[in-house]
């Protein structure tokens, strides 16, 4: 027979239902500016003395990149040439080395001018920085005429950066990406620069660099990129005319593309599409694992979008290694999803109940006061940590702050090795 998910009655509603980056305001680029110089990673005081307005040059950009990766003293022995003769000697060094180091691309012939005061774009600045990072465009990874929105897409930068950068810009873009890990996952950049003795641990640890305890605003900016806009197609009809009944959430899990929202969000449906913060589209392609009573579903989504891009990687959430075994009464909670289809957002909240019984669930409820609307079904409920505990799922219409999550505990031992199903043979499977 077929599993029915009773209808919760008339107490709870079922919540089913991008600015670019141009210029940073002059607060935000001082803010960014003081935070790099306490690191030691660049000299000046003051907006005037950081020259935040001036436009952030190609040798600049190459003598902070070579900082950011801590390598000063390596660069000072290196002296092999690159092949560019038009390189200012305060930066030659570091524009060589980073050269040799393949973040920068070589000449193509002797002697061709690196144009070392022409104005970085976001670009360059994002394809510097990943080859850094070791994202290989060679290979794949990513393409440098559009790196600055693959660096969204990854959750390396929190905005979409264009054209070329103010000094102040490529300040806010360094900072961000201090918090960040390498491909290999062997260390954040942060941790790196601290090991390498370049950077104080005090002086990291004063700035909340080395804090496991996260801000809405660390969590906003760090982990909105794993979150997506999910749209549903509950018939044929609806797919033709691209014209999706549903309206939802969900969030990675891996960079491969597997990531989590409520069974609820596609059941009686046949296809759904993800949109990232992006903007970009990618369908869902498989459902590797499904519970109708707990109401949470893992989902493969396809690493080929809707206009037939590629992408190496997504952004994603880590799952607290004990799931909600360690949740209390009062805990701090964030949750990302998108509320009424009107763009991912966060909110905050506490832990009100960790045990909540709800007649449409199989196990116990989270209750917290981190507000979610229709079209945070399928969301992240996360805790201080930035660690997945609930999947958000819906709220007590009469109440106030009454908020649910289903656990995400069940995806912890979930097989996800299968082959799974596609959305609409799950809803023939469910119909049999």
């Amino acid at each position: 027979m077929k599993k029915r998910v009773l209808a919760f009655l008339c107490a709870l509603l079922l919540l089913t239902g991008a600015v670019p980056f141009a210029a940073a305001q002059e607060g935000e680029t001082l803010r960014a500016a003081d935070a790099l110089h306490t690191l030691g990673l660049i000299n000046g005081t003051g907006t005037s003395g950081y020259a935040l307005e001036s436009p952030a040059t190609r040798a600049q950009a190459a003598v902070l990149l070579v900082r950011l990766a801590g390598a000063q003293q390596d660069a000072a022995a290196d002296n092999w040439f690159s092949g560019y003769r038009d390189v200012p000697t305060w930066a030659s060094r570091a524009v060589h080395y980073a050269v040799h180091q393949g973040w920068i691309d070589s000449p193509a012939s002797a002697g061709l001018d690196f144009h070392p005061d022409t104005a970085i774009t976001a670009d360059e600045w994002f394809t510097f920085l990943l080859r850094m990072l070791g994202y290989d465009d060679a290979a794949g990874d990513f393409s440098p005429d559009s790196a600055a929105l693959f660096a969204q897409h990854i959750g390396l930068t929190p905005q979409v950066s264009t054209g070329s950068l103010s000094r102040g810009q490529l300040f806010v873009l360094l900072e961000s990406a201090l918090s960040f890990s390498y491909k290999d996952g062997s260390a954040t950049v942060i941790s790196r620069l601290i090991d390498r003795g370049i950077v104080s641990r005090a002086a990291a640890n004063a700035l909340g660099f080395l804090s496991p305890v996260l801000t809405a605003r660390q969590v906003a900016e760090r982990y909105t990129a794993a979150a997506f806009h999910l749209d549903v197609y509950t018939r044929q009809i609806e797919l033709d005319i691209d014209m999706p009944m549903v309206n939802a959430s969900g969030f990675f899990i891996s960079a491969d593309g597997l990531a989590v929202t409520n069974y609820h969000t596609i059941e009686d449906s046949v296809h759904a599409v993800a949109t990232l913060s992006t903007g970009e589209v990618y369908p869902v392609q498989r459902v590797l694992y499904y519970d109708p009573d707990a109401d949470i579903a893992v989902i493969q989504i396809s690493k080929t979008s809707r206009s037939g891009h590629v992408t190496s990687a997504f952004a994603h959430l880590d799952i607290a290694p004990s799931g909600t075994r360690d949740v209390r009464p009062g805990d701090p909670v964030y949750t990302l999803s998108d509320p009424l289809g009107m763009g991912l957002a966060v909110s905050s909240g506490i832990i009100s109940a960790t045990n909540r019984d709800v007649e449409r669930y199989s196990v116990p409820c989270l209750m917290s006061t981190a507000d979610i609307s229709q079209g945070s079904s399928g969301g992240a409920l996360l805790n201080a940590l930035g660690q997945v505990i609930g999947v958000t799922s819906g709220a007590y219409t009469y109440g106030n702050s009454m908020y649910l999550a289903v656990p995400i505990d069940p995806v912890l031992s979930a097989d996800l090795t299968g082959e799974g199903w596609t959305i609409r043979e799950i809803k023939e499977r469910e119909a049999a």
